[in-house]
């Protein structure tokens, strides 16, 4: 969930009725521009997997790079040129969408499942915040990253096609919920954070008890809090499917965004979503 800014479509823009998580893994029609649709020209498919070998995880750090470093401007200081790696790749599952046509995987997510952040100690989200109070919730949660979509694919499909396998990994495996960093652009110094936190304060934090605590904070009350804000895209769809902000937001002075700390419990996820992506049909 760590977004620089909102290089993907919002969620609950690009539903078509029906989607299940199963059917997000077949191919995926891209959305047709108006042009093609009056040429009548078919466009690619996409397919949706998680990568298998280590050549496919390099084909998602180089996409991550185009878009986070070349697109975002982010300092990554990459050991390897044009690639975003960092420590926690090796840790995780990588979610990729390929255009069938050109081959090139152009959406990726990464995926930390609980035995393997067990296994290197720490969630990436922890070196930016105390997650003391979320502890217990560590057995049976995933922590999700680097989310990202090529600038010339984001009319929906491959953000839907991400959920998609993303809902099936969750049945899978038995995860209660997924954390990750949601980050929005310090470009105006801060304000236009310092306004978002003072918005999700009002009707978006989750419950104390699951509150986390920034390591190095946003200086919330140096800055102008009164601006009038709507949340990005991608995060206005985290909070439409059910997900919570975990308190005050981090400065992460590498990416020079907020991180908003973002909580979904599956039994939280509100039901229209829940049966896209889950096939769970509880509540109306």
């Amino acid at each position: 969930m760590r977004e620089l800014p909102t290089p993907t479509q919002p969620l609950f823009d690009s539903l078509p009725n029906g989607l299940s998580g199963h059917s997000a893994r077949r191919r995926l029609h891209r959305q047709q521009p108006a042009q093609a649709h009056e040429q009548g020209h078919e466009q690619p498919a996409f397919s949706v997997a998680w990568a298998r070998h280590q050549d496919e995880v390099v084909e998602a750090q180089r996409l991550r790079y185009k878009v986070f470093a070349e697109e975002m401007g982010a300092r990554l200081n990459p050991s390897t040129p044009e690639l975003d790696v960092d420590m926690f790749d090796a840790y995780c599952d990588h979610l990729i969408v390929r255009d069938m046509t050109t081959l090139k995987v152009v959406g990726t997510y990464r995926v930390m499942a609980p035995h393997q952040a067990k296994r290197i100690g720490c969630l990436y989200a922890e070196s930016e915040f105390d997650l003391v109070r979320l502890a217990h919730l560590k057995p049976k949660m995933v922590e999700l990253g680097r989310s990202c979509v090529h600038r010339d694919y984001r009319s929906g499909s491959v953000i839907m096609a991400l959920w998609g396998g993303l809902g099936e990994y969750l049945q899978r495996w038995g995860i209660e919920s997924m954390l990750g960093c949601a980050s929005v652009p310090m470009s105006d110094g801060g304000h236009y954070a310092a306004s978002l936190y003072r918005v999700f304060a009002e009707r978006a934090l989750a419950p104390i008890e699951y509150h986390a605590f920034p390591r190095l904070a946003l200086p919330i009350d140096e800055l102008n809090q009164t601006l009038e804000v709507e949340p990005p895209a991608l995060i206005k769809g985290y909070l439409r499917l059910g997900a919570r902000i975990c308190g005050m937001p981090a400065w992460d002075p590498d990416f020079n965004v907020a991180d908003f700390l973002t909580l979904l419990r599956v039994n939280d996820m509100n039901p229209r979503y829940a049966r896209h992506f889950l096939g769970l049909n509880r509540g109306a």
